[in-house]
């Protein structure tokens, strides 16, 4: 029973997994922006080869550094959450088979010791790379004892996820006797660890006392984020405490329910997101815009052409085609079938055509473009009341309450009624001189006001589109899988 329990510590079941089926595809799209998996191998001091992968954006950005987290677990199947929740955030994820776990070499594990310097030689790796700006650490369970050892060591790393971790190995071993019911005399346990401790010393190179994370807590500044389960019968919540009570930097302990192996709620993930977020300060990738109006028709992550979406989709969705969004066209039809929009024209000019939104680039040889914002001054009609409806535009389709109409008129008395934006249009039907007073009105109005109104309406109609695409995206994702 002793060796078990040994093998239980030092060589726990061993996980042989194929990287393609796995772990995330080499070429991969999420929400539209594509990345990519670099495997690769480093060799540890000891001479084992650690197998590791690298999630990055595809193509890396141009004269840009991006921050890294580093993902410590056992092996690298455990980290596909991870790579999931960061890399929208421009946070690449790096992960690994520490030396005794997964397909790297080695016979034993070490519960933190020397997985500590398989933690050096990684961080050394990314240190070298002129595309790596700042590193943070994200372990669980051994991965947590890992990255507070070796953050001890290094005060550079920006800062640590540490998911689950026992504050002494000595100590949880005692606790393991008590949760799996092995019924013997304290003394006989104690003995029965010493020579233990022996063993293991001589299979596994380590001493089981020296991994003792209560040691370093007191002298480790990094700003940390502490994660545990509250029904977690293997490693207790009390463990955290410990180390949480006696840490000297930054801290922050969220519980959690569940168990040791559990799936994380999305709240703790939005929690970590936010805390790498602030400790990372990854770099806004989005396109920059040669106006202040730009970034608003820009989709920014969700690209036409990247996201393998058709053109079609923008016309669908401003006239009001699929997925319960009906278009109704003149004013004297009684058809309910929403008409073909026959068009050849661009996506930018389809919409000034509709009057929702003026050109995006100024053209030398038109002589409407300066009119045209006066007119979108004039039509639309922006109103605190209509902030509180955005939020009912989360789904499209549904049965919550139906979106504000949106309307414009033209000479020809063409009705166009926009279910889509939650900024509705408001029709005038006023007489040529009262138009041509107002719009004289308006025109004072505008050059007096900080366009502050125009660009909320444009990022109201952004947002649309944004939410629109993204649904789309999401759908054929899950369909293909």
């Amino acid at each position: 029973m002793i060796d078990q329990f040994i093998n239980f510590v030092i060589r726990p079941p061993r996980a042989d997994y194929n990287p393609d089926q796995y772990l995330w595809e080499k070429d991969f799209t999420l929400a539209g922006r594509k990345y990519k998996r670099q495997d690769l191998e480093l060799r540890n001091g000891r001479g084992h080869i650690l197998r590791c992968s690298h999630y990055m954006p595809s193509p890396f950005p141009d004269n840009t550094s991006l921050p890294c987290v580093i993902y410590c677990h056992g092996n690298r199947a455990d980290a596909n959450e991870a790579a999931v929740i960061l890399l929208p955030s421009n946070i690449t994820v790096f992960t690994l088979d520490f030396s005794g776990s997964g397909l790297s070499d080695g016979n034993y594990v070490s519960l933190g010791w020397h997985e500590s310097d398989d933690l050096k030689v990684v961080v050394s790796y990314l240190r070298s790379n002129e595309q790596i700006s700042r590193i943070g650490l994200w372990g669980r369970s051994m991965g947590a004892v890992t990255s507070l050892l070796y953050g001890a060591e290094d005060p550079s790393i920006a800062g640590m996820v540490l998911d689950s971790a026992f504050s002494n190995l000595f100590n949880l071993m005692m606790e393991l006797v008590d949760v799996y019911k092995i019924r013997l005399p304290k003394f006989t346990v104690k003995v029965a660890l010493q020579y233990m401790r022996r063993v293991i010393q001589k299979k596994a190179k380590f001493d089981i006392m020296d991994i003792n994370a209560l040691k370093v807590a007191p002298k480790t500044f990094i700003p940390a984020l502490f994660g545990h389960a509250k029904g977690d019968k293997f490693i207790q919540p009390h463990h955290s405490d410990l180390i949480s009570n006696s840490y000297a930097g930054d801290k922050n302990v969220i519980k959690f329910d569940g168990d040791h192996n559990s799936s994380r709620p999305q709240f703790y993930y939005d929690s970590v997101s936010i805390f790498f977020h602030n400790v990372l300060h990854p770099p806004q990738l989005s396109p920059s815009c040669s106006t202040k109006y730009e970034k608003y028709y820009d989709l920014g992550d969700l690209q036409v052409d990247a996201a393998g979406i058709e053109e079609s989709l923008l016309y669908e969705i401003i006239g009001g085609k699929g997925q319960g969004l009906g278009m109704e066209s003149g004013s004297a039809s009684t058809s309910s079938a929403p008409p073909t929009i026959l068009t050849t024209d661009s996506v930018e000019d389809y919409l000034h055509g509709t009057g929702i939104m003026p050109p995006l680039f100024k053209k030398a040889n038109d002589v409407n473009t300066e009119a045209a914002q006066p007119q979108l001054q004039e039509s639309c009609s922006y109103t605190s009341s209509n902030r509180e409806s955005w939020g009912r535009c989360s789904s499209l389709g549904s049965d919550v309450e139906p979106f504000p109409d949106c309307s414009t008129s033209s000479n020809d008395n063409h009705l166009v009624r926009l279910k889509v934006l939650a900024t509705p249009l408001r029709t005038t039907s006023k007489h040529k001189n009262a138009a041509a007073a107002e719009a004289e009105e308006k025109k004072k109005v505008v050059k007096k006001s900080s366009g502050r109104e125009k660009l909320e309406k444009l990022e109201a109609l952004s947002q649309r589109l944004r939410l629109c695409i993204l649904k789309r995206v999401r759908h054929r994702r899950n369909h293909s899988s």
